[in-house]
């Protein structure tokens, strides 16, 4: 089976670059989180890693995560995978670097939202759609408030609504730019390839050493709340039988 993810370095090894590849929807699925979970453990240790560069190959970054796997047969395992890949970025020592085209929803979303810079092109589409189906967004409740505060935090994660790359902007989410990538490598270039390594690793640390902690403490809440509670419920389950049947929901509101 070919590997969702493309994996190589530049720049003398000193940057990871990171693509999903499996256009058009670059699924953040089972496979594709083990991928991404596979390369970051095999790597990040390397002490010449100046930086890493995760963007997408097609027109979009992501679609999301794989509603199939959010069932209630899977979901146990697949929030289990996401949110130990989220942390591995969130704690990551090496800065990581997302460049953002077209549509990034969902798991895609949450796992952009874990790296330390984001560029996005000016009409690209973010957004958590979760509640649109009856479900919430775990990963990006823990992320979202602590990146662009909780009035616009709360906005995104009920309305479901998705915001284009400049709005992003204004919100300190992301750095827009017209070619992402570009600006990404850019940044590699002029900010962290000629500093060490090893001074990097610790200026990251230091500067997310309580933003990282308050996260893995609060997923994990927010993980049992979900499995617990939210698959319990009626609507949930309603919702994602819809998606899949590709029907109207019928909520009962319970």
């Amino acid at each position: 089976m070919t590997s969702p993810l493309k994996v190589w370095f530049e720049t003398d090894g000193r940057l990871l670059r990171l693509r999903l590849s499996r256009p058009k929807a670059n699924l953040i699925d089972a496979a594709m989180i083990a991928a991404l979970h596979g390369a970051l453990r095999d790597h990040l240790a390397n002490a010449n890693l100046g930086g890493v560069l995760l963007d997408a190959e097609g027109p979009h970054f992501s679609f999301g995560a794989s509603v199939e796997e959010h069932m209630p047969a899977q979901c146990g395992a697949m929030l289990k995978g996401i949110h130990e890949l989220i942390m591995q970025l969130v704690e990551s020592p090496v800065p990581v670097l997302v460049a953002v085209r077209g549509q990034c929803l969902g798991g895609g979303l949450e796992v952009a939202l874990s790296g330390h810079l984001i560029f996005v092109a000016p009409d690209a589409s973010l957004g958590q759609p979760e509640m649109k189906i009856g479900v919430f967004a775990p990963a990006a409740s823990c992320l979202l408030p602590e990146l662009i505060g909780p009035g616009r935090a709360i906005d995104l994660l009920l309305s479901g609504r998705s915001i284009n790359g400049a709005a992003a902007a204004a919100m300190s989410m992301a750095q827009v730019a017209t070619d992402p990538e570009t600006a990404a490598l850019a940044y590699f270039t002029e900010h962290l390839q000629p500093k060490s390594a090893s001074s990097l690793r610790f200026a990251v640390r230091a500067a997310r050493c309580d933003y990282a902690a308050r996260v893995r403490a609060k997923i994990e809440r927010v993980e049992r709340m979900y499995l617990d509670e939210l698959m319990k419920s009626h609507d949930a389950i309603e919702g994602l039988e819809a998606f899949v049947e590709k029907r109207s929901a019928l909520w009962q509101h319970r």
